[in-house]
């Protein structure tokens, strides 16, 4: 190892050890000395915070109050903002966001941007469950302001609000389900390869990789597919309001520009962001409300040089298991993950 690679080595635990002490010190402070609250919450702050912040785009009355969240992405599990500050979909705390308009009074209205190709069965359900416990619950109205793309998972998650806009170039639609694998029997018996799998019942393995996919797998397989899918078609019944029948003949998959899909009645109206805010102000009376956004919870002081760190020594190896990650969320060959994807392998 280089003078130079040691040299950064050093100075970053400094200033690792650094905020390690500061941040005790501080959250010490805070609990003992009521008189300098406010300047120990500011200087935590540098050292991050799992807290919700919220950024005002528009001022008004404060007492009734238009949110504007944003799913930009992948629909999946275990994806956050990068400690260099790209932004990315962030499950976890778009659910936390949810949970926190669920007890916010002020919140009278919410605009909902998707900019996604949709994700895991799982991830979208969890969010359309969290829109409609809102609805429920409080009452409080939802539109949805399509993106260049709301597709599958985009689609199911926009179906429940009371409306939808687009853009007459947005890509929707893509009403389904994927679940997608890969078979290499016959290249690992060229190559000489055999699988050695020794399993508890001749379905434990099911959709691997190392032998051909029976009869009997495919139909469990698609079962399991055919039921996501009715659950899909369910959420656009009851979200849109629409003849099932309807739904499952223009549900076959394909993908929709927005001129299209209100022709079908996938979508209410044609318009971008601000149309959907000027109308949800207009048809429930906050056009003086303040309209803000959460942020992204800030990562930690420390965070933010261990991950310097990290990128120093980071060797093809350590990419790949982070690429492997990523594979993982989606579903891995030997372990294909069900899907309302649009656009997947």
């Amino acid at each position: 190892m280089n003078a130079k690679r040691w040299s950064a080595i050093g100075v970053a635990l400094g200033i690792f050890i650094f905020s390690l002490f500061f941040s005790n010190y501080f959250s010490y402070t805070a609990d003992k000395q009521e008189a300098t609250e406010s300047l120990s919450d500011n200087l935590l702050g540098v050292f991050g915070t799992t807290e919700l912040e919220e950024s005002i785009i528009d001022a008004g009355d404060s007492s009734k109050r238009i949110v504007v969240l944003s799913v930009d992405g992948t629909i999946l599990a275990g994806q956050t903002a990068s400690f260099t500050g790209d932004s990315g979909y962030d499950h976890n705390g778009f659910l936390q966001q949810l949970e926190q308009i669920l007890v916010d009074d002020t919140i009278k209205g919410i605009i909902l941007s998707v900019n996604s190709p949709g994700g895991g069965t799982y991830e979208s359900a969890q969010i359309k469950d969290k829109l409609v416990e809102i609805q429920e619950k409080t009452k409080k109205p939802i539109y949805v302001s399509m993106g260049s793309m709301a597709a599958s998972g985009g689609y199911y998650i926009s179906a429940p609000a009371e409306k939808i806009f687009a853009a007459e170039e947005t890509l929707t639609g893509s009403i389904g389900v994927i679940m997608s694998g890969t078979n290499l029997t016959e290249l690992f018996e060229k190559i000489g390869i055999d699988d050695t799998t020794i399993k508890s019942g001749k379905f434990k393995d099911i959709g691997s990789t190392t032998r051909e996919m029976t009869e009997e797998d495919a139909a469990i397989l698609q079962t399991m597919v055919n039921t996501s899918f009715d659950r899909f078609v369910d959420v656009i019944v009851k979200g849109r309001g629409m003849d099932e029948d309807v739904v499952r003949t223009i549900a076959d998959g394909r993908i929709y520009d927005g001129a299209q899909a209100v022709e079908l009645g996938l979508v209410d109206e044609i318009g971008y962001q601000e149309d959907a805010l000027e109308t949800i102000q207009k048809d429930y009376k906050l056009e003086d409300a303040e309209i803000f956004s959460y942020q992204t919870p800030s990562l930690s002081f420390s965070s933010l040089f261990s991950a310097k760190v990290n990128s120093l020594f980071q060797t093809s190896e350590t990419m790949e298991s982070e690429l492997g990650k990523l594979v993982s969320a989606i579903g891995t060959p030997d372990s294909p993950k069900m899907m309302y994807y649009y656009g997947g392998e």
